[in-house]
């Protein structure tokens, strides 16, 4: 008797969602194809965006929108691994994107003129151009990570609120030497308060598109490997992670360097979509921004980042026309998210494109209730894909 007990009670291990197959067996897709389709999904929406922009459905200014959306995703994204996956507070974020900005900018201005590079030639395109911008663009993430790296290891030691205070110093100090390093080092670099001027129109809908996807790519990638579940492990609980054999300093400052990487490649991206750089645009309330873009989609949802990123992006140029309003109203609504809302959008989840076609397959929908739910029997189920 007692063994029919526990046998009711022991958990069922499953391959299946709540619908099934009709064998029985649930059918899932191959890592291959995943990839595959995903891929197809993002060469399909860059030519219909490419189409467009060529033909002239989409105008200049709206074009210079979509690029803006491409640099601030991509913001959101990379401080989204160490405010959502990590569960650290930096308010610094817009510091790293200012070492990309200028670092990009300059590398491109100066080897352009090396190799006798014209901005007509970089407005044109070709192999080479495509070649110098981006190796600017890595050159611009690569001088944010080793900022993240000189301010990581310190910083990373405290928490809360000491961090945040530590990363806001650092983004202003990092304000203040793009403002006065020029009188120091005795000939122009970043010019100042006048600002970096003459910077080539490098940015464009493709590179900015591709960049997006390959820095949501790479940050998924990243995430599902066994140094992303480090990271979410000393996000939970960071004294279990550091008694199983984790090594806390190690990933805390991966994830910190990883995303002012992405930080330095979205500075980049919007130095050749603005063309002028100004100390002044990196200030206190960029990261600010950024920052709400994170919480409003939700800590740890690589989608809400996407969603969040876009709306509050393109929200305050839809509202030019109310322009004594629309800074209200954009609060407003920041404020009803907050109270109706307050885990963020789309809280923790991800959507996942071959997770549905999965589901589609095996006629795993929603409304579709288990078979034998109301047998009375006490069964668990448990995923073996823990999904």
């Amino acid at each position: 008797m007692e063994e029919e007990l526990m046998a009711k009670k022991r958990p069922i291990i499953s391959t299946g969602g709540r619908g099934g197959a009709a064998d029985g067996k649930r059918r899932s897709l191959p890592m291959p194809a995943r990839y595959v389709i995903n891929a197809l999904l993002v060469l399909v929406v860059l030519v219909v965006g490419e189409l467009m922009v060529d033909g002239g459905a989409i105008t200049r200014y709206q074009t210079s929108v979509l690029q803006q959306v491409g640099v601030y995703i991509i913001m959101a994204v990379s401080l989204n691994i160490a405010t959502g996956y990590l569960g650290q507070l930096p308010l610094g974020h817009a510091g790293f994107m200012s070492v990309g900005a200028y670092g990009c900018a300059i590398f491109i201005m100066r080897l352009s003129e090396a190799l006798g590079i014209g901005a007509r030639d970089i407005v044109a395109g070709g192999p080479m151009v495509a070649l110098v911008v981006f190796a600017g663009v890595v050159f611009g993430g690569i001088c944010a990570a080793v900022a993240g790296v000189i301010i990581g290891i310190p910083a990373l030691r405290l928490k809360g609120d000491y961090l945040a205070i530590i990363t806001l110093a650092f983004a202003e100090i990092i304000r203040v030497v793009m403002l006065n390093i020029d009188d120091v080092l005795g000939f122009e670099l970043t010019r100042g308060a006048a600002g970096l001027t003459g910077i080539p129109s490098y940015s464009n809908f493709l590179n900015v598109f591709l960049a997006v996807a390959i820095v949501c790519f790479l940050v998924h990638t990243m995430m599902k490997s066994r140094h992303g579940r480090s990271i979410l492990a000393i996000r939970d609980n960071e004294i279990a992670a550091e008694a199983t054999g984790v090594n806390t300093t190690y990933y805390k400052t991966l994830a910190f360097v990883v995303s002012a990487f992405f930080a330095g490649v979205a500075g980049g991206l919007y130095a050749g979509c603005v063309g002028v750089l100004q100390p002044a645009n990196f200030g206190f309330m960029q990261s600010i921004e950024i920052l709400v873009m994170v919480v409003l989609g939700g800590m740890g949802s690589m989608l809400g980042s996407v969603l969040s990123a876009t709306v509050l992006t393109i929200l305050p140029e839809a509202l030019r026309a109310f322009s004594d309003y629309r800074m209200i109203a954009y609060a407003v609504v920041l404020i009803l998210v907050m109270i109706f809302r307050p885990q963020g959008l789309l809280g923790s989840y991800d959507f996942s494109l071959s997770r549905v076609i999965e589901r589609v397959m095996n006629r795993d929908f929603p409304w579709k209730k288990d078979k034998g739910a109301d047998s009375g029997a006490s069964v668990e189920e448990v995923s073996a894909d823990g999904r």
